[in-house]
This record gives C-alpha cells, structure tokens and sequence, in this order.
C-alpha cells in the first residue's frame, strides 16, 4: 500500500511539474516590474521598448535575463531593423538610430515627433503618427520627409515586397510607391492598432472590433470570429496568429483565424502591447509586468514526442489515413553539428500542387515532433504534406474524406 501510494504521490507531482511548465512564465530579471510597448528580434537577440522613459533593454539568452541600453532616458514605442541598424520610435523626440545592437543610440533628424509605428522597405524607412500621418527616410534615417497621408493617427505599419500598409484611426490605406501616393482600403471605418501577414494573408488588429483578414491584399475586408477585443499586436508562426489584447492576454488561432482561444495559462489578463517569436519561444510584452515567455510548440500544436536524439531525418506516415477532419504527422529532426536547431518547414499542399497550408515555419532542435492538421476548412480529396529542411526534403500523400 506504502509503495502504491508513492507512485501517486510521484504522478501528481509530474502531472503538476508539467501542467505547471506549460504556461506563460515571467521573464523580468535585470528589468524589473515595467510597461514593455514593443518587442523586436534582432538575430538571436530580443529588444524590448519600454515605458517610464526606461529606454530600451536587450536580452541575448531568449529573456532570462535584461540589460539597459544607453537610450535609457526615453519610452520607446516601437522598433523596425535593417541589418545592424536599429530605429527607435518615441514620444515626442521622434526616432533613435543604433548601429551597433544597442550599445549606442544617434537622434535622427526625425525629433520632435512621437513616433508609434515603423517599418523599412529597402532603404526607406517609413515612421507613423498619431497626427501628421507617415513619413518617409530615403537614406537611413539622416533626412525625413513627410508623405501624402499626412492627416491620420498611424498606429501600425507593414510591408510586403513594394505595399505598404498603414493601420490608422479610420482604417487601412497602402501605398505601393512609397509613400508618394495612398490609397484607403476597404478597411476604412475602424481604428486599426496593429497589422500582419502570412502569404496572402493580411489581419488587421482593431480597437474593439477585433481581428479583419484580407485574402487580397487589402481590397475586401472580413471580420473573423475573434470579433469583440482590442488588438493591440499580431504576430505569426505559419497559420498560427498570436493576438494581444488591451484587457484579456493573448488569443491564439491555429487556422489562420477561423477560430480563435484565448491562452492565458499563467499570464492572467494582463494588457499585451507586444509579441515577437525567437527560438521556439513567444514572447509577450505588458502594461506594468515587463515579458512574458512560453514555449511556441505549446500554442501552435507542434509537440516533442521524445528526448531521444534521431539520427537522420524521417517522415512518417500520417494517422489516421484517410482522416475526417484532424490528422497527425510525425517527423525526426536529427542534431546539426555547430548549430541549436535546424529551421523546419511542413507544408500541405493540394493536388495541384498549392500550397495550402504552413504546419511548421520554425527553428527546431534535435528530437521527434507531431502536429496536428484540421481539415475541416478544406475540401475532400488527396493532399500532400512535404518536410523541408536544409537540404532535406520528403514528401507523403493523404486522404480527407468527409
């Protein structure tokens, strides 16, 4: 009986050390309890723009631990990277330039206005307002010029090869020669706080009505299901889209935002300005809470079976096959000598040879993964899934019928 209840003692302590692990954990040391308002991947490095004029903060090991730049004396409330160069939008003082990760920070000429948004298109960087709309940098930051939308609140930016989105205070406008003209989209009675895209995919984060997709690049507009939020940031990892909101965390969607779940476990329903993705890690920035971490496979379905090192790659078979409407795939992803993990691609793929679906789009380390696939947005019929991988790839047939 002692020995029975020792092995039930040891059950509940792993079944709590793992419900425990999956959640979102607070990454603070070296910051402190701060407003975080915008977050940046910077190679394997994550900046962090803070509130209380804290300036910016750099971690170099995925968020354990933060250090304070020397722009130290400004909020910052948002990031765009180019290279080895860093643009810093603030309020009031306009844009900060460090070509050096951070350790130093130059005022561009850009500086006396508050900056929210920014993003870069080759050599034009492009900066958004809250009242004299976008202007345009043709030489990194050393000249700027203010464009035709000229009159908006300019909350979020976003490029795509030569378009230029704007998400302002009555909708979405896009420019497709930099800046020299605008045109509004369909988007055009909603205040929009936040832009992002995935192929031909384009979400628009609003204040109180949730989350707009565009499958056209901006001409028609549908609101999803996620429909009653502010939304203050988007990020991706193939078809799934990361949401922060102003009162509830983060909401996630697996399906390119047909359905949404809210995924707070351990984070509560903080305000989430910020979210970026770096080595299998999201991140999370917060009003008064400084980041927030979690582990990307346990939001996006990609799960580790097993510790065990593979030897070389493999693709197995997907279960149940034929399948109506959720499969698994399993695959092996073998170590790489002098590197962390291997960036791993699985794609579907319809009979024509579409691509329909991105499974996984992420860095990997070594071991064997399942994914899930819901096929209840696609029609029935032979599909195919393909693993990608340096110079790996294999390709597998299956059935949804339904």
């Amino acid at each position: 009986m002692k020995k029975i209840m020792y092995v039930l003692l040891f059950a509940f302590i792993l079944l709590f050390s793992i419900n425990a692990n999956a959640q979102w954990i607070q990454m603070s040391n070296g910051m402190g309890n701060i407003t975080v308002w915008s977050l940046a991947v910077n190679g394997n490095n994550v900046i962090a723009g803070t509130g209380g004029s804290n300036g910016v903060y750099l971690s170099t090991d995925n968020g354990t631990n933060w250090t304070q730049t020397s722009l130290n004396n400004q909020s910052v409330y948002s990031f765009a990277i180019n290279g080895n160069n860093i643009f810093a939008g603030t309020p009031a003082y306009g844009v900060y330039l460090s070509t050096n990760n951070g350790t130093n920070w130059t005022q561009t000429s850009l500086n006396n206005q508050t900056v929210h948004s920014l993003a870069i298109n080759g050599n034009n960087i492009f900066a958004g307002t809250p009242t004299f709309g976008v202007y345009l940098s043709t030489n990194n930051g050393t000249n700027w010029t203010q464009t035709s939308l000229n009159n908006r609140e300019v909350s979020a930016l976003l490029v795509n090869g030569n378009n230029v989105f704007a998400g302002t205070d009555l909708g979405v406008y896009l420019t497709t020669n930099n800046g020299t003209n605008w045109t509004q989209t369909s988007l055009n009675n909603r205040n929009v706080r936040s832009l992002a895209i995935n192929g031909n995919y384009v979400f628009a984060g609003t204040a109180g009505n949730g989350v707009y997709l565009s499958t056209n690049n901006g001409t028609n507009w549908t609101q999803t299901s996620f429909n009653n939020r502010t939304v203050y940031s988007l990020t991706l990892s193939g078809n799934n889209i990361f949401a922060g909101t102003d009162t509830s965390g983060v909401f996630v969607s697996n399906n390119n935002g047909a359905s949404w779940t809210q995924r707070n476990e351990g984070l509560g329903n903080f305000q989430v300005n910020a979210l970026c993705i770096l080595n299998n890690y999201i991140f999370a920035g917060t009003v008064a809470n400084s980041v927030y971490r979690r582990t990307l496979s346990e939001l996006t379905g990609v799960h580790t079976i097993t510790n065990d090192i593979p030897q070389q790659f493999s693709l197995n078979q997907n279960y149940p096959n034929p399948f109506n409407p959720v499969t698994k795939i399993r695959f092996d992803i073998p170590p790489l000598e002098g590197a962390r993990g291997r960036i791993v691609k699985l794609i579907i793929f319809n009979i024509l040879g579409m691509e329909v679906a991105t499974l996984v789009n992420e860095q990997l380390k070594p071991g064997t993964y399942e994914v899930d696939w819901d096929g209840s947005s696609y029609a029935s019929g032979i599909y195919y899934y393909k693993l990608f991988s340096n110079n790996f790839s294999e390709t597998k047939k299956m059935i949804l019928v339904k």
